[in-house]
């Protein structure tokens, strides 16, 4: 079955019934792994609240709405929407894990250094993405 979007406002809803549960689903599994990445400091909220979002905007205006406006993680993510900035607290929390990882997997996992190398062109191109976003509001031009 084809899937046709549903145009509101500013949000296209999709209107294949499944589909539309399946990123309901998503959207949930994402804000709760979030949640969850708040407490554990090794894993990241941040993105799997994008991914929240994303999900939320294609199958739920109202779950969409609620967290785009939540207190707490609404203006980070309106930031992401609006400028593609990332907190200052952001960038360098991500880049100390970035590093601790980085550390951790050449130290006590790898046993060659093919390893080692694919991870850091991968987390050098993460941490390049990173740090090259803007931080601010002053800082977007």
């Amino acid at each position: 079955m084809a899937e046709r979007q549903v145009e509101t406002s500013e949000e296209r809803v999709l209107a294949c019934t499944s589909a539309r549960y399946g990123l309901l689903a998503l959207g949930i599994v994402s804000v709760g792994l979030a949640i969850a990445g708040a407490f554990l400091p090794v894993m990241p909220s941040t993105i799997f609240f994008l991914i929240a979002l994303w999900a939320f905007s294609k199958s739920s205006l109202r779950a969409h709405s609620w967290l785009y406006n939540h207190p707490k993680y609404g203006p980070t993510l309106q930031d992401w929407h609006r400028h593609r900035a990332i907190p200052v607290k952001a960038k360098l929390l991500a880049t100390v894990m970035i590093l601790l990882s980085f550390g951790y997997v050449t130290v006590f996992v790898a046993t060659s250094w093919m390893l080692p190398a694919v991870l850091g062109a991968i987390l050098s191109a993460v941490l390049l993405f990173i740090l090259t976003r803007p931080h601010n509001l002053n800082d977007i031009a």
